[in-house]
Order: C-alpha cells, then structure tokens, then sequence
C-alpha cells in the first residue's frame, strides 16, 4: 500500500487521507502555520495537500508549506525524526514561535492541541509528551512512558513487551502518541547537540528525549494525558504503522456505534472531494429473479454504485462498482475498485484501479490467496493498487507493472 505512496497519502475511511486527520486536528485548534516535511515517495501527498488545503490566508500569516527532504546541512537524507526537524531548523527560526508542536502524520484520531499547550504552560515544562492509556499487550508496539503522580516524566521506552504498568492499573501502559511540544529554545539547543553526537540515531523517541531525560540539570519533561474529561478513559487513537492496524481502524468505522465517530459536526474532518456523482443502489426484477443493490453498516462514498450486490461491513471509496449477485464482506475497497458478477471477498483490502474478474473469490481460501496476493498475519487479504487480475477457465494470472505470476 506504500509502494506507490507515502503512509500519510495512504486513503482511509472511504473519501480521506490519512495525513487530514492530523492536519484537520489542528485547524480545529486554532493552529496555522504548518510545515509538512515529506521525503518517501510524496508526489501524491504533495498534490493531495494542494488541492485539499489550500486554505490558508497569508496576509493573515497563515500558512501550511509542503518542504521536500533537501540535504540542506549536508549529503545525507532525513536520519531519523529529529533529523528531519533540524534540517529544517531555519524554518523555526524565521519564525520565532514560543513553541513547536511536533506530530506524525500517520495516525488517526481526535485532539484539540490548545488543551495540551495549556497543560505544558501551566506545568512549566520544556518538553510534554502525549500520552494515552493503552493494554500492557500492546506494549511493544509503542513507545512506553513512565511517569509519577504529578505527570513528571521518569523514563521513556521504546517498544519493551515489558514494560512497566500504570500504578493501579497494571494491565495498562502510557503509550507515547509521538506527539511532542516543545519550548522553542529547547528544541533547537537538542537538536543542534543531538546532530553531532555520534552513535545518535537522530530521533526523538530513541535519541532526544532519552537524553533529555538523563541529562544533569533535570529537564522538565511532562506527560500529557489523552483522556474524556467526563469519563476519565482513554480517547480514540490509532497508529496504522501495519496492515492490520490500518484494516481494523477503518472496520471500526462501521459499527452501529462507532468507536471513532466521523459525523460530529463541531470537529469537522477536512479533505479534498472530487466531482463524483451521489452513491447509487440497483434493484432489478428480472425474468422472475431479483437482484438487489444492498449496503449493510458500511460506508459508502460518492460515485458508488451497487447494482445487483450485497456489501455489509465495508468501507468503499468513490467510484467503486458492485455488480450483480456479487457478495463483499468486512472489506475496504478504494477509489476505482470495480467487482464483477458472482464475485465474493470478505476481509481484504483492494487498493486502487483494481477489476475483480467473475466468480472469483478473495479471502476464502488463504492458502490459494498467498499465492497470489499479500495476506496478513490475522488473515487480511491485501490486493495492491492497479493489479490486473485475468481469469481464463481454471487459471489466474496475477501482474502488475509488467511482472506475472501464473496460479493453477
């Protein structure tokens, strides 16, 4: 899915980016002046940030600036997180904020960062760190934080299965958001050190924040905590950093109640809508059958047409086509995904411009899908974007960009 694509341009949730939800919390918050720093494949990022945030008004000073990877202190590429910051340092410095909000653009969920900078302010910190509660399982997909009562940070582990549980809650962890607001003059001062310490991998959660945290003269380093203020647990966030993650944060979409709810008003979730036509079901009696157009407790975007097929438990992006008597379950389908009749796929992922032939099924015999496409560890079927499926007989042929692979 990024082998086209940087993460941040991957779609999500039928008619988003990933890289909106982020970018979306800070227009909420007030935030306007944004630098996107991009380097892994982000030709379609930096085309999605143009039409869909061109939103800003510079007589007022605002501002979101895509800046390419620029080798602007050297020969080497972004080294790592805090790399990427300090090779853009001059940035900050025309500026002259009072402080720096540092975010991922590949993570999704709700945040009004104003609340955090009044927590960073009121604690006099120089560095706070968002956190949220998550199961001690989970520890070692995230950066793990130690904290005492006052919300002062202790130590900050990167991906331990060990790790120590929350006081109380011991089945529970503090899982860095790897959102970090910094004072300005304290963040320029690490990241000038960090760029000549050797052995330094240049990144915040391994190399900056360590550091800071052993330094001599105690830096004021806080926790931030990702919380409901009426019911005091934790609030939605997801890291999509694999396949997994990525499929079950959109399957959370589709619940009657959904754990992370799209339809609230007040935080809208800004993105770039092209001109499609409203969505379409068919329903058709024919010769005495009938076939019916069916979307169950799914998402369904513009340009969509159900004619004749059965979607439950899905999110479909603009200008999919599901034809007759075909069958899709738990699935997200992208723009461009065209389902031919009798087809039938349940649990898989269908990445761009991709025509599944008749009768052919997808995610119901994972020993012949491995053959032929990607399959998750938890039995996610990943078809990648612009794979030309042919069926002849018995026989599929699976290739894309000129590479076939032959499947009895």
């Amino acid at each position: 899915m990024t082998r086209d694509r940087a993460k941040p341009a991957v779609p999500f949730g039928g008619i988003y980016r990933v890289i909106d939800f982020s970018l979306s919390n800070c227009i909420n918050s007030g935030l306007r002046r944004i630098h996107v720093l991009t380097q892994y494949k982000s030709i379609s990022l930096a085309r999605h940030l143009r039409m869909a945030w061109d939103i800003f008004n510079g007589e007022l000073g605002e501002y979101i600036d895509v800046i390419p990877a620029q080798q602007r202190v050297g020969d080497m590429w972004y080294r790592g997180t805090a790399d990427s910051v300090y090779q853009n340092i001059y940035s900050i410095a025309q500026e002259k904020p009072e402080h720096v909000l540092i975010l991922a653009g590949d993570h999704i969920y709700k945040m009004d960062y104003t609340e955090m900078l009044d927590f960073h302010i009121s604690n006099k910190a120089e560095l706070t760190i968002a956190t949220v509660c998550m199961p001690k399982r989970e520890a070692a997909q995230f950066g793990t934080v130690n904290r005492d009562k006052k919300g002062a940070v202790i130590s900050l582990e990167e991906k331990n299965p060990k790790a120590k549980g929350i006081s109380g809650r011991e089945d529970c962890v503090w899982a860095s958001m790897g959102i970090y607001l910094f004072n300005t003059s304290v963040l320029e001062k690490e990241l000038v050190e960090d760029a000549s310490r050797s052995g330094s991998v240049h990144d915040f959660a391994r190399s900056i924040i360590p550091k800071m945290l052993k330094d001599k003269r105690k830096k004021r380093v806080f926790a931030y905590e990702f919380k409901d203020k009426k019911t005091r647990g934790p609030l939605y966030w997801r890291d999509i950093g694999s396949l997994d993650a990525y499929y079950n944060a959109n399957m959370d979409l589709v619940h009657i109640t959904p754990q992370f709810n799209l339809y609230y008003k007040k935080w809208p979730i800004r993105t770039y809508h092209e001109q499609f036509p409203p969505a379409k079901t068919v329903f058709v009696e024919d010769g005495g059958s009938e076939r019916t157009g069916m979307a169950l407790n799914s998402l369904i975007s513009e340009g969509c047409i159900i004619s004749g097929g059965k979607v439950q438990g899905c999110v479909l992006s603009p200008d999919v086509r599901i034809n007759s008597f075909s069958q899709v379950y738990d699935s997200v389908l992208m723009e461009g995904v065209n389902v031919s009749r009798y087809a039938k796929i349940r649990r898989a992922i269908i990445d761009k411009d991709v025509n599944i032939p008749e009768n052919m099924e997808i995610g119901y015999d994972l020993k012949k899908d491995k053959k032929r496409f990607t399959v998750t560890d938890s039995g996610i079927v990943i078809v990648a974007k612009g794979t030309i499926i042919e069926k002849n007989n018995k026989d599929i042929s699976v290739h894309s960009k000129g590479v076939r692979k032959r499947q009895g």
